[in-house]
């Protein structure tokens, strides 16, 4: 007797998704063992002292300010680059990020007047321009994604990717079942800098609904990362949800065995793959500390994304499906693809930038901060002081500022 067609599928699924993950435990070429008893004990260390305590002041020169005109809006010949503040927003979301746009104003873009670039995956109303329009002299605008770059691809089984949210599901993986921020992770991943709107643009500033920014900014950040040389800024970094990234060090280390060719010779390797501090999330992400620059906040050369090298990684993740059968995230791909694809010494921590995204803060000793409370990383639970990714940076590539004058 047959069975009904929805068994004969769901059947097929469950087997699909069995065979997946065998495959990904086979193939895996970093074994590793479990954490022992002696090195749990050393979990969750964090600084003698945090360094955001020590009096910050800016990064070394050349910085370019205001000078007379030389920023105003209105000036075609501005000192301004080709850079952009970019947001992915919906248009119920317009007034969180009025919060983030008047803060950004506020401490920073009132002085520069640096384009805003707001983009969805629907129009957005007219509402949404007008309000946004109003918090900056700046020029705006609004653009949608094209639905090639959105959709969830044909080769994903979509039986399989439901099945395999609902594993996530029991192992607490947030947004499990919500297909927009899989595609959201995907777009951010390999997309964004393929809009055709930003095509003449190298830099950006990503900006998210309901974020706070607390200090004065008084020299052009766009300028900085070029005249330094730098190719990515972070404030924030933490440890990732293993079960939400199981796959992802497997898949990279199998395009690694066939690309050796893009590996930066002064990678970040040691801070990706520590197993010190955290024994446990490399243990269950299979060999993959999980650290990663919180991108939410992001300042950076599109330059990257768009090279030769990037583009192969993403492409090889994008078709090992993880996005979708597992919950990769934007800021462990962009943190795996900087670790070990570009110099570490072209990513700069922006310390002397106030941060908040909920529930974790980038505070630094300044007189140009207010409203945030120096040194301290969360105002949450205590527990969540161990999400703190920064000492595996400062201990493996070191901290720039150490050697700055305040």
């Amino acid at each position: 007797m047959a069975f009904p067609k929805p068994i004969r599928l769901l059947a097929a699924a469950c087997m699909a998704l069995f065979f997946f993950l065998m495959l990904q435990m086979i193939r895996n070429p970093n074994p590793i063992s479990p954490p022992t008893a002696s090195n749990e004990k050393e979990d969750y260390k964090s600084f003698a002292r945090d360094p955001n305590l020590d009096e910050t002041g800016e990064p070394p020169e050349p910085l370019h300010r205001v000078d007379g005109h030389n920023y105003d809006a209105d000036n075609p010949f501005s000192d301004r680059i080709n850079a952009t503040l970019l947001s992915l927003v919906r248009n119920k979301e317009l007034k969180e990020l009025v919060q983030s746009m008047q803060d950004l104003e506020r401490t920073w873009n009132h002085k520069f007047n640096y384009p805003w670039t707001f983009i969805n995956d629907e129009p957005f109303t007219e509402e949404f321009k007008t309000v946004t329009k109003h918090q900056t002299n700046a020029e705006c605008r609004y653009e949608v994604i094209p639905k090639e770059h959105w959709q969830i691809p044909g080769w994903i089984n979509r039986d399989l990717m439901h099945e395999s949210a609902n594993l996530l599901e029991d192992m607490d993986v947030q947004y499990a079942h919500m297909d927009s921020y899989h595609q959201m992770c995907r777009w951010n991943s390999g997309f964004f800098y393929k809009h055709p709107a930003l095509a003449d643009y190298q830099y950006y500033w990503r900006v998210e609904p309901n974020v706070h920014f607390f200090c004065d900014v008084d020299y052009d950040v766009f300028r900085y990362m070029r005249d330094h040389n730098k190719t990515y800024g972070f404030t924030i970094a933490l440890y990732d949800s293993p079960p939400s990234i199981t796959t992802l060090w497997p898949e990279t280390m199998k395009f690694v065995a066939n690309n050796k060719q893009y590996l930066a010779q002064n990678n970040a390797m040691k801070f990706l793959t520590d197993r010190d501090r955290r024994p446990e999330h490399n243990f269950q992400a299979n060999g993959y500390s999980t650290c990663h620059f919180w991108s939410n906040f992001e300042i950076a050369d599109m330059d990257f994304w768009r090279s030769e090298a990037y583009e192969a990684y993403f492409n090889h993740l994008d078709r090992a499906g993880g996005f979708f059968y597992e919950r990769w995230g934007d800021a462990p791909v962009h943190t795996i693809a900087l670790g070990l694809f570009e110099d570490s010494d072209r990513i700069h921590w922006f310390k002397d930038i106030g941060y908040q995204h909920i529930p974790f803060f980038n505070c630094p000793n300044s007189p140009k901060c207010k409203g945030c409370i120096k040194g301290r990383l969360t105002d949450g639970e205590a527990w969540l002081n161990r999400e703190d990714c920064r000492p595996n940076w400062f201990k493996y590539v070191g901290n720039e500022w150490d050697s700055t004058a305040a």
